[in-house]
């Protein structure tokens, strides 16, 4: 059985951060982090303005769909630090990022624990994460555009760890 962790990074969206929560659970993610910048749901220990918390929640509520609620979730500032714990837990990171040293999708062999990393749709994920990663994934394209949006890419490596 796999056991799968996401980490969204740098994920500006509220929207794809609903959509990835739901998307989340619905492959069976046992957690997601919502680190960098990502904004994330209203939590207990929130130390955000209230009405910005609740603005951020009610936007991220409109396509999780209570997702939110279904999957643990936590938000880091800092990746860097809950990759090394990660890591210590046994976790092979990896990150869908188009890059010179990436493995095409469809020729990855998922281990059993695995962190997947998505990241900001222009600009990519950080040097200094992609510097700490184990694997660097690609999913092919075939059409004229350059990417997939960071939930469809998401919701591709997913699948394709889970099942394949």
């Amino acid at each position: 059985m796999h056991h799968i962790i996401v980490i969204a990074h740098n994920v500006r969206s509220t929207h794809n951060v609903g959509s990835l929560l739901r998307t989340a659970e619905g492959l069976g993610v046992q957690k997601m982090y919502l680190t960098g910048y990502t904004p994330y749901p209203l939590s207990t220990s929130d130390d955000r303005l209230p009405h910005i918390a609740e603005k951020l929640d009610a936007q991220i509520h409109k396509t999780a769909l209570d997702a939110e609620k279904l999957i643990e979730w936590e938000h880091v500032e800092d990746i860097i630090s809950v990759l090394a714990s990660l890591k210590d837990e046994g976790y092979t990171i990896a990150a869908i990022e188009q890059s010179q040293q990436s493995i095409k999708l469809p020729d990855y062999t998922a281990p059993t624990k695995l962190a997947l990393i998505v990241g900001r749709e222009v600009e990519g994920i950080e040097l200094e994460v992609l510097n700490v990663v184990d694997a660097i994934l690609e999913i092919p394209m075939f059409g004229k555009k350059e990417s997939f949006n960071v939930v469809q890419a998401a919701a591709m490596a997913l699948y394709h760890c889970r099942f394949l």
